[in-house]
């Protein structure tokens, strides 16, 4: 059986990708947990099942395959079940999801340092910087062009649920979070990710952790 270590729930954007990776692939698997950044984490991260991955979270394992990196999985697992379970089936459309999950996987580095995922979590409203209002807007024009072009399928960026909604969908948590305007058509996706039942599953494990990392949450005034 396929075992996925993945962090803190209400941290741990990469883990919710490897996450809805594994269910979107309908294999079973073994889900272990491990706390960020406790007192074990740096003796924890140095070995054993940690070490093909440098200490990061996600991490598969597929009997004596490991797999690490959220978008890795996604092509690990794609592989084993079938590319239609991820991407779409027309050749235009999955060209444009292959690139806006990469695209999410290498950049956005200042909406990622400056609004940290914390599904637990809503901060008041502030107006962002000039690169993450930069990185909001590009995101949105992506959403925009996917679900304008090939959203007539379904709620998400390509009708169905697939590897580019699992790659944004700790985005839409973020946005949530850091109470971001959006225009109607990205609350409308964004309700839909939201209302998925994996992200139910994953929001309501999120609320019964007992782990708090202090960095992540709201500072007093």
């Amino acid at each position: 059986m396929i075992r996925l270590v993945i962090g803190n729930k209400a941290y741990s954007s990469w883990s919710l990708r490897g996450w809805l990776a594994v269910k979107q692939s309908g294999l079973p698997f073994e889900e272990v947990t491990v706390p960020l950044y406790d007192a074990e984490w740096d003796k924890r991260r140095g070995g054993g099942e940690f070490a093909p991955s440098g200490g990061k979270v996600p991490l598969l394992w597929d009997g004596d395959t490991v797999v690490w990196d959220s978008l890795a999985i996604i092509e690990w697992l794609a592989d084993k079940v079938g590319r239609d379970h991820f991407w779409p089936e027309d050749d235009a459309a999955r060209g444009m999801a292959r690139s806006m999950a990469a695209e999410m996987h290498s950049s956005f580095a200042a909406l990622r340092r400056e609004c940290s995922m914390n599904i637990r979590a809503r901060f008041p409203f502030k107006p962002p910087a000039t690169d993450v209002a930069q990185d909001i807007v590009r995101v949105l024009q992506l959403w925009a062009e996917a679900r304008a072009r090939w959203g007539s399928g379904g709620p998400f960026l390509f009708g169905a649920f697939g590897a580019a909604d699992i790659m944004y969908a700790p985005v839409v948590t973020r946005f949530v979070t850091y109470q971001i305007p959006v225009p109607g058509f990205a609350a409308a996706y964004m309700e839909a990710v939201l209302a998925h039942r994996w992200m139910q599953d994953w929001i309501a494990a999120a609320q019964e952790e007992e782990w708090v990392i202090e960095r992540y949450e709201p500072q007093p005034a």
